[in-house]
């Protein structure tokens, strides 16, 4: 099988790869920002509109399956259409998300405009990996997807720290609509940088994939290895943002003022390790050894925080090395799909692949909420070890399968 086509003659320069790549990334961040607009304003939302968390929960799960369903299909028409055009769609749809939470009058106005958001969070993979892996040199690709790592990170630490300080400044309304305006203001910034988000029309695939046909890449062993470690991924994800921080608190005591410093911690430092993870990626032989290196740390982590007694104050330093270990691995993690894509086909495996996250992110809850429910804490941090264990086999078998199939590296 054929990997992903060079840039173009010549190849790009520093600068204009730069500037993808800091676009790219700035819509990623986006993205990441409006998955996490709503869940910090449960408190206020469950008064507001007389419901039970469980029912603000699933407002959440319905954006994640659509956003599933949406992430899967819109691969197909990247590779069509190109990705431009579907990721100014994208972000539209998010910001017009934003304002309908912002302007809900009841309980099914959030579900109905969850579905619009769904629908645009969708479509960020597989334009995101298509610009890099057709336009950005593939010296860079690590750094690119260190910097795509990063954005959504940091995208994922913004959303909480505005929503929460503008509702109490003024109203959770205000904190929404503060969020549509962010997300139209980034659209403005990538209208008006549209060229350098372009692809060249003999980049754009018309026809089948080098493997045979449009949906002959789903007969690849790889590609749906790689799906399953993305679901994993997910779910290791959604259990640190959601439960591990609340499960460490009720383990080992600490205020409530540490609890929130967990999360943040953890993002910040996941970042940092991103950085570090650009450049170990940079040769792509060794992305599984860094994968298992970084989740292995991880695991370790998650065990001493569910095992072990440490004081109250080591808890947050310990999420940050379990966000920096994790952060290592995230670009590589990028190149096991990237390695595993056939040509042509990028939208399409990269829509399938990271549909993977958003399935996980919709089935977490179900599962680790229960252990929560049940004031079942260690259990929780020792199904995150158990998660982040899964993952380091499944980077290794996705190498296994690739080998077998006679993939070139």
């Amino acid at each position: 099988m054929t990997t992903l086509s060079h840039p173009q003659a010549g190849g790009p320069t520093l600068r204009e790869d730069a500037r993808l790549i800091g676009l790219v990334g700035l819509a990623h961040a986006v993205s990441h920002f409006s998955q996490l607009v709503l869940a910090p304003l449960f408190p206020w939302l469950k008064e507001a509109f007389g419901v039970s968390y469980i029912e603000l929960g699933a407002v959440l799960t319905v954006f994640f399956v659509v956003s599933c369903v949406v992430q899967a299909g819109s691969g197909f028409v990247v590779d069509k259409l190109g990705p431009r055009p579907v990721l100014f769609v994208g972000l539209g749809l998010l910001g017009v998300a934003a304002f309908g939470y912002a302007m809900a009058q009841s309980y099914w106005m959030l579900l109905a405009s969850a579905v619009v958001g769904g629908v645009g969070n969708g479509v960020f993979h597989p334009v995101d990996y298509t610009l890099f892996n057709r336009k950005v040199a593939p010296t860079r690709l690590g750094h690119a997807y260190s910097v795509h790592g990063i954005t959504g990170s940091l995208g994922w630490a913004l959303a909480p720290l505005l929503v929460v300080s503008v509702t109490l400044a003024w109203s959770w309304r205000a904190a929404l609509a503060s969020a549509g305006v962010l997300v139209f203001a980034v659209l403005a910034v990538l209208l008006l940088n549209r060229d350098k988000l372009a692809l060249k029309g003999a980049a754009l695939s018309s026809g089948p994939d080098a493997t045979g046909g449009n949906l002959d890449f789903l007969k690849i062993p790889a590609v749906w290895m790689c799906f399953a470690f993305f679901f994993f991924n997910a779910i290791v994800l959604s259990v640190v943002q959601a439960f591990a921080p609340e499960a460490a608190r009720q383990l080992h005591g600490m205020p409530l003022t540490l609890v929130a410093m967990c999360l943040t911690i953890y993002m910040v430092c996941a970042a940092g390790g991103m950085v570090l993870g650009g450049f170990l990626a940079v040769d792509p032989s060794r992305c599984e050894r860094i994968v298992g290196i970084g989740f292995g740390i991880a695991a370790m982590v998650a065990l001493a925080l569910a095992l072990g007694s440490p004081p109250p104050s080591m808890v947050p330093v310990l999420f940050g090395i379990m966000g920096f270990a994790s952060g290592i691995a995230g670009p590589s993690r990028d190149l096991l799909v990237k390695r595993s894509t056939p040509q042509n086909a990028s939208g399409r495996v990269y829509g399938v692949v990271y549909a993977g996250l958003d399935i996980g992110q919709a089935v977490s809850p179900l599962v680790f909420g229960v252990l929560m429910d049940h004031g079942q804490y260690q259990g929780v941090l020792l199904g995150l070890a158990l998660m982040q264990g899964i993952l380091i086999a499944s980077a290794f078998n996705v190498r296994r399968v690739r080998r077998t199939a006679a993939v070139p590296a």
